[in-house]
């Protein structure tokens, strides 16, 4: 089943510094960096009683100072777990589209990843943060979870001109090629350079034997999902959402 393989492939390729499975349920813990590496991802059956594991999971984060956050796929067991939490308060937020490309079949043109350089991890982190105006003081979990990147990473920079216009991650572990934090500078915006960058990563994973290529959008986020959609093949594979506590 295409979905769970990816699934599987995006929580290896965006790895938890602890983790915990709990019937069926795995348990993320990450210091707080992102929620998709501090939630809970109900990705396997399930067989005990459902708000007796939303409790226990509830402690498990409490224990840590960390809200409990429940990550919802098609996936989720047992299907009423959207309900139950709901019913205890829990918001939905952050709707998502996993989108999916068949790489099988992508021309690799000669040159595909001209411009594409790889960087050691802590340039490619200043690069990150530098496009994203934020502290690199702020970004060392990220780091640690970069570090913790079991499979095959690419991280990788657009040059122009001898300077970075663009950064992103690149993972591909089997046939399965994941992109995570693609930016590109606010200064360089609107000439292309997201198109290039990508395409020169998906250039990249098809010559190094993969098959499919994913990546997440949160829904409203029009520009993107153009991009993804119009300009580079993708087309949505399916959707998730995060349930999360109702604030106070």
């Amino acid at each position: 089943m295409l979905i769970q393989h990816i699934e599987q492939a995006s929580l290896n390729a965006w790895p938890a510094l602890q983790h915990m499975l709990y019937d069926g349920w795995i348990l993320r813990f990450s210091k707080g960096y992102t929620k998709r590496a501090n939630s809970v991802n109900p990705l396997y059956p399930s067989s005990l009683n459902v708000n007796q594991k939303i409790a226990f999971c509830e402690a498990c984060y409490a224990a840590r100072g960390l809200p409990p956050i429940f990550r919802l796929t098609p996936l989720a067991s047992p299907p009423e777990l959207d309900q139950a939490l709901e019913s205890r308060g829990y918001q939905k937020i952050d709707l998502t589209l996993v989108m999916h490309r068949d790489l099988q079949a992508l021309d690799v043109q000669a040159g595909a990843t001209a411009g594409l350089r790889r960087e050691p991890l802590d340039d490619w982190l200043t690069l990150f943060c530098r496009f994203r105006g934020a502290p690199l003081e702020k970004h060392q979990v990220h780091k640690e979870i970069l570090q913790a990147i079991p499979a095959r990473r690419f991280l990788a920079s657009l040059v122009d001109s001898g300077q970075a216009v663009a950064c992103g991650l690149g993972v591909l572990e089997g046939p399965y090629f994941g992109l995570f934090d693609l930016i590109t500078d606010p200064q360089q915006r609107n000439k292309g350079y997201g198109t290039r960058l990508v395409s020169g990563l998906l250039g990249w994973a098809r010559e190094n034997g993969a098959q499919h290529a994913y990546l997440q959008v949160v829904e409203t986020n029009a520009p993107a999902r153009h991009l993804y959609a119009d300009k580079l093949g993708f087309s949505q594979l399916y959707q998730y959402w995060y349930r999360v506590p109702e604030p106070g």
